[in-house]
This record gives structure tokens, sequence and C-alpha cells, in this order.
């Protein structure tokens, strides 16, 4: 899965347990009709990724969701979901890149057609 917008805001990476578990969270606001402003979570190795980017940036990620039950001590289940980046690059869509899709893509008209040549359409 992947998740398109703006960076919105880049936290430092944070250190937990005397494992040495690394985390490093990020809050992208994606471009839609009711924006959305989506927590993503950078885990170990992964944390570095975000080094090379910037608040303001237009990035591609890619995601995966994690879903953890948890028991309380009444013995009550409790679910809680996460959103896992492994992957961030730049998005160039936006740009007027090759790759953007057809409705971001902008044409110029045609400028040597021939009034004398006729029209075989069917239609």
């Amino acid at each position: 899965m992947e998740v398109l917008g703006k960076i919105k805001k880049i936290d430092e990476t944070k250190t937990f347990g005397t494992n040495g578990f690394r985390k490093r969270e990020m809050v992208v606001t994606t471009d839609e009709q009711y924006p959305q402003m989506i927590m993503v979570e950078f885990i170990q190795d992964k944390c570095d990724l975000l080094n090379n980017f910037n608040v303001g940036d237009d990035v591609k990620i890619s995601i995966n969701l994690r879903g953890r039950e948890w028991v309380n001590p009444e013995g009550e289940a409790k679910y809680f979901n996460s959103i896992q980046g492994w992957r961030i690059e730049k998005n160039m869509a936006n740009a007027g890149d090759e790759t953007a899709p057809l409705e971001a893509q902008t044409f110029e008209p045609a400028t040597n057609v021939d009034e004398n040549e006729p029209d075989d359409l069917p239609f």
C-alpha cells in the first residue's frame, strides 16, 4: 500500500528498552477533498530513511498496516493498529513528471492538421 502527501512533521528517532528498539514518526497530509493527517512510523534501520526529507516535501510512502491485540488486567481484549513505512521517495508526479497521471499532464493542441484531409472515422 502507499500513502501520497506532503510532509507536515518529522520527529527525531527515539530509542526504547535495553535492546535499543528505534522508532521515528512522521505526519503526512494527504491531498484530497478532505485532507487527512496520517502518522507513519519507521522502525529500526528504516528510521534513517527520513534523514533526506524535510517538512513540505511531496512524498510517496510504501506502508504496511500492522495490528495487535492486548488483554488488559480485567481480561478485556483491546486492539491497536499502526502504519509502518518501509520506503519513502519524493513524489515527482505533482511536478509535471512524465510519470504523472494523465489528468495531471498538459498537452499542446495539434498544429499540423490538414483541413483538406478526409475524416475517415466511422462515427
